[in-house]
């Protein structure tokens, strides 16, 4: 639980750390998450069961170079009869002209989620920038535990 409330208030920190920096973005980010249950280790099986949801949350954008970045997110999910919070904190790198590659760890904790309420996933993103402040994405989480739910994320992002 102390790991948590460091987390937070590193994430805090390190929030406002980026505003006073003049190449780091601040956004929004929202759309549909499409959770598959039942599943071991990334394997879908043969009766996977899917469920439809929401997401929101905000996201920085840390440039390092021209081409890459570190982008953290924070995340609220509602899915069906749970909720939870998903952070992850991507490394960024622009392949082509408006087209973002993005990898890295998930850490998400879950509302009334069984007894293990926090699990670290794995996600691989892609982004399109339609404009400067507008992008399209999609994800895909991969859950390393039995239990923990796969997902794929479409959604869209704007700069403020």
């Amino acid at each position: 639980m102390i790991r948590q409330y460091l987390f937070g208030v590193l994430l805090i920190f390190t929030g406002f750390n980026a505003i006073s920096q003049t190449n780091t973005d601040v956004g929004l980010k929202g759309g549909l998450n499409f959770t598959f249950f039942n599943v071991q280790e990334s394997n879908f099986g043969e009766n996977a069961e899917t469920e439809v949801s929401y997401f929101a949350g905000l996201f920085l954008d840390f440039e390092i170079d021209e081409y890459f970045s570190i982008q953290p997110e924070v995340l609220y999910i509602g899915l069906s009869d749970f909720k939870f919070i998903n952070a992850p904190i991507y490394a960024k790198y622009e392949v082509a002209r408006n087209f973002d590659l993005m990898v890295g760890p998930s850490l998400n904790y879950f509302f009334d989620f069984f007894n293990n309420k926090f699990k670290v996933r794995a996600d691989i993103c892609a982004a399109y920038n339609i404009t400067s402040k507008l992008d399209i994405h999609t994800k895909y989480t991969i859950g390393f535990e039995e239990i923990s739910p796969n997902g794929i994320f479409i959604g869209l992002g704007y700069r403020i």
